[in-house]
């Protein structure tokens, strides 16, 4: 009975240990789940917005607030751009 339950208990203790390390030297190279759906998302929303009616129209408006958002800001690096040279200058 001794026998028998240390062989078991050697069983489930290598079972852990190759678990364990199999899971340690795994999480050294695992990469950051990064989905491009930016891009996939502005091609069903521009395809959305050529159909017409009232998805269409919904579509345009949702496109035509994310261009005005990226204008903005570019137009905001731009001032902060323009505050440092001001900075610099001593203005």
């Amino acid at each position: 009975m001794t026998a028998s339950f240390l062989r078991r208990a050697a069983q489930a203790a290598t079972f852990g240990m190759v678990f364990t390390g199999g899971y340690v030297l795994g999480t050294f190279d695992v990469q950051p789940a990064e989905a491009q759906v930016t891009d996939l998302g502005k091609d069903m929303l521009n395809k959305a917005a050529g159909s017409g009616g009232a998805l269409g129209s919904a579509a345009q408006l949702g496109t035509t607030i994310s261009d005005m958002q990226t204008n903005v800001s570019n137009l905001q690096k731009n001032i902060d751009a323009l505050n440092k040279i001001k900075a610099a200058l001593g203005g």
